[in-house]
């Protein structure tokens, strides 16, 4: 049994008074900082929130864009600043959520201690403890601090949410009791040894409470894009902004006759169509579509990336407890002193021993095992009883006498059963079966002290009748979640701090291979190569302890795994912090819930196979319009670019821009990231866009250049505002076009959007207050038919570009060839 060390402490306060310090001595203790004191500063300050979000070098530029076309009275062209503003706003809320939970982590209650002072119990706030404090501890009180037993009556500790080992752990003088625990049974004294920040408790919450970002490949795609544009967006700026000036009779010319206006105005069109803010809105967009959708199974997402990392996870690592079985034991059967794993021969009961199993599930202070009897015996005896002994962990036995059946004792077999009796060997049979055992027998009369009050020892002439076994409940959903997991090629790896036996019967009991064995960690160190191994190697553990289920998660990553990790105790928490995705069950600590991505409301594990579901959805739909956004991007720097250097005016207004750009891919994106998609997610997305987009860019950049040197070439015979015109024209052809890459094969309602943006085109160039508010101007017969012409020679060139990328996945990516016929087939 994993008792925490139960190892003596630092024996250096021997000396003090076992009644407790003096006024004195608690004085000298505070003046030297010696204060249980917790640690309430904040995760992340709000100022760094808001500085890391707000002041980007894209922001900046977008910004200055912004108050350019304010203060030249352009209202009507600041619409490009909508995305970027949502894009900030979303972002602030989203971290400031997360910093609000990290901040909020306490593993300790704040209850008022009872300790001895000046030889008196007084009740002190838990801050108000010093070191050496000696403090009283019952019945449901919390441990306040790390400490040494000084005196113990039967003093049990739940460890659970430290270790998840379920066992109360029995005290005695010496041994050492760490904060958080709780007594679940007896009293004791402790001297506090270890205070404030260098608790146990206070170690893991400081831990608990440090901000990490959710591993998100969508966004650190997005953000090595937008790494890219950052070193290339100040000289392309200085390029663009010559290039208009010089457009407009040169620089001299421009401000002296006011026409620097019109080129600020349309080379903040230009600067402002490289920036893919769109993207990352859309990207939260479609985050925040699933996390609604997924709160309506009771799956609460607390970062919104997450739905997208279970998409990616290769390994599910569970505790066994609250994950894999509902938590507690549920009574199996008694079975006959002869029995085995094998031959489980039930036990016939007489009345008497059947009322006295009815008692012990009765009894008010009945243990979780114990209380699960009441399942199986409902009739305890009308008498009361002459005598009974309380469970005490120390002695693992509890006893009740009756007048007229004499005298039950109900404990474990290492407590009831000689060393050398083959009983004993049955017993340890059916535990490595995953049964707990425990035994029934029978006494005269329990054994009585010197003032004739019954002793907890083991009366002379004890029989024993029976095992009693209890099993724990696999969750009826745990067997075929773990099936979907196994079929999606998904690794899964039960990390318990139980008994290795009881978990690989539970691991089996869900239908793991468990042929391996059980791999009993409290053998193996905290971390290094040998526990790394084990966990590449095994997939069942027991007896693990939080610092090497932390430990086991990294050493996955290390090896290039994708971990989720499921949990619901504090000893879960380090684990699921550091996972890629954290997930906490419904009944989880608070502190283990503050440190997860993702909460099962209800606690059902069969809930991931959905979250699966809709992550898959979001990233083979982001990747879908990723390549319109890069498109977009790549062929709106090439564009200004190029004509900077031509010193040509950029053919649009930003009010035509934004209206090109929400017909070509805002709009689009926003339902494409809502079609169903059940691709398998292959890693490597921004690769294959960035295959795809870039000569697309190319193309539709070729297009618009010569759509731009025909409406040159006429000469005052067009307008500029003709030249926009067409070159819109132009731009949505292809763009809209570029769409149908996307979403094939080209089915009813993916073909009712094409229809439809190309109709907004249609709408926007025709309809007057439109026309009128986009400044468009219906261009000439040849610069019509120019502008139709090479738009579709632009979409054959597309297409041409599609093919070719089409065959270069075959050949380099098989994989995502296969997972999207794999899709497209369901």
């Amino acid at each position: 049994m994993n008792t925490l060390g139960n190892s003596t402490a630092d024996t250096s306060t021997s000396r003090l008074s076992p009644e407790g310090l003096t006024s004195a001595e608690v004085q000298q203790r505070r003046d030297a900082g010696l204060t249980n004191t917790q640690d309430h500063s904040s995760s992340r300050s709000t100022f760094t929130i808001i500085r890391s979000h707000l002041f980007t070098l894209f922001n900046l530029i977008l910004g200055l864009c912004g108050l350019a076309v304010v203060m030249l009275g352009r209202w009507l062209d600041t619409l490009f600043l909508l995305a970027a503003i949502a894009n900030v706003v979303v972002g602030f809320v989203q971290e400031f959520s997360a910093k609000r939970k990290l901040d909020q982590i306490a593993l300790l209650r704040r209850d008022p201690v009872v300790v001895l002072r000046d030889g008196t119990r007084q009740k002190v706030g838990m801050e108000e403890l010093v070191q050496d404090d000696v403090v009283v501890l019952s019945r449901g009180d919390q441990v306040p601090a790390d400490a040494e037993v000084l005196t113990s009556d039967g003093l049990d500790l739940d460890e659970s949410m430290l270790t998840g080992e379920n066992d109360p752990v029995a005290k005695r003088p010496g041994d050492k009791v760490l904060s958080a625990s709780a007594v679940v049974g007896g009293t004791g004294r402790v001297r506090v040894y270890a205070v404030g920040e260098k608790s146990h408790a206070a170690k893991l919450a400081r831990e608990a409470k440090k901000f990490t970002a959710i591993n998100s490949e969508l966004r650190a795609g997005m953000d090595r894009v937008v790494k890219w544009i950052t070193w290339a967006i100040i000289p392309i700026i200085a390029i663009v902004l010559n290039g208009q000036m010089v457009a407009a009779g040169g620089w001299s010319h421009a401000l002296e006759s006011g026409a620097w206006q019109d080129a600020l105005i349309v080379a903040v069109s230009s600067i402002a169509s490289m920036i893919p803010q769109g993207l990352a809105l859309m990207t939260t967009i479609s985050f925040a579509t699933a996390a609604v959708k997924l709160a309506q199974d009771d799956v609460l997402i607390q970062e919104q990336p997450a739905v997208e990392v279970l998409a990616r996870v290769d390994v599910v690592c569970f505790d066994k407890t609250g994950t894999l079985t509902e938590g507690g034991v549920r009574f199996n059967k008694t079975l006959s002193l002869s029995a085995t794993a094998e031959n489980d021969d039930a036990a016939p009961l007489d009345s008497s021993a059947q009322a006295a199993l009815a008692w012990f599930g009765a009894d008010e202070n009945a243990n979780p095992t114990a209380a699960a009897l009441s399942e199986g015996f409902s009739e305890p005896p009308a008498a009361e009883p002459t005598g009974q002994v309380a469970f005490n962990s120390a002695k693992r036995f509890s006893a009740v006498e009756f007048e007229e059946s004499g005298a039950w004792i109900l404990g474990a077999p290492e407590a009831l059963l000689s060393a050398d009796s083959p009983e004993r060997e049955r017993a340890k049979d059916l535990a490595a079966g995953g049964l707990r055992t425990m035994v029934l027998s029978h006494a005269t009369k329990l054994m009585r002290d010197a003032k004739g009050q019954p002793a907890a020892e083991i009366p002379a002439g004890t029989e024993p009748v029976c095992f009693v076994t209890f099993r724990e409940q696999v969750r009826k959903e745990a067997p075929a979640t773990l099936e979907y997991f196994r079929s999606q090629g998904i690794d899964l790896k039960v990390l318990s701090g139980d008994n290795p036996h009881t978990v690989a019967a539970a691991a089996q009991q869900a239908g793991m291979d468990i042929s391996a064995g059980a791999v009993d960690t409290s053998q193996l160190p905290d971390d290094g190569t040998e526990l790394e191994r084990a966990v590449m190697d095994h997939a069942v553990f027991g007896r693990v302890n939080p610092q090497q289920k932390k430990n086991m998660v990294l050493a996955l990553q290390r090896n290039g795994k994708t971990v989720a990790m499921t949990g619901d105790g504090i000893n879960d928490a380090l684990a699921l912090k550091h996972a890629d995705l954290g997930i906490a069950m419904g009944n989880a600590a608070p502190a283990t819930k503050a440190v997860s991505r993702m909460v099962l409301l209800d606690g059902r594990f069969d809930r991931l196979p959905s979250v699966l579901g809709e992550g898959r959805k979001i990233i083979a739909n982001i990747e879908r319009v990723t390549n319109l956004f890069l498109s977009k991007t790549g062929f709106a720097i090439l564009l200004g670019v190029v004509l900077g250097i031509l010193c040509w005016e950029f053919p649009f207004l930003p009010r035509q821009y934004s209206t090109a750009d929400l017909l070509m891919v805002g709009g689009p994106a926003f339902f494409i990231t809502l079609f169903p998609n059940t691709r398998k997610y292959v890693s490597g997305f921004l690769s294959r866009s960035l295959h795809y987009a870039i000569p697309t860019a190319f193309i539709i950049t070729a297009m618009l250049v010569g759509v731009n040197f025909v409406g040159r070439s006429l000469g005052s015979a067009v307008t500029s505002q003709q030249v926009q015109t067409a070159t819109f024209i132009t731009l949505v052809l292809m763009g809209v076009y570029n769409i149908t890459t996307v979403i094939r094969p080209l089915k009813p309602y993916r073909l009712a959007l094409i229809v439809l943006m190309y109709a907004g085109m249609v709408v926007a160039i025709h309809l007057p207050i439109l026309a009128a508010y986009h400044q468009f101007e219906i261009p000439s017969g040849s610069l019509r038919l120019w502008a139709w012409g090479l738009g579709l020679l632009g979409i054959v060139l597309i297409e041409i570009n599609l093919q070719l990328h089409q065959r270069w996945l075959r050949r380099k990516h098989p994989e995502t060839v296969r997972a999207l016929k794999n899709a497209q087939a369901s």
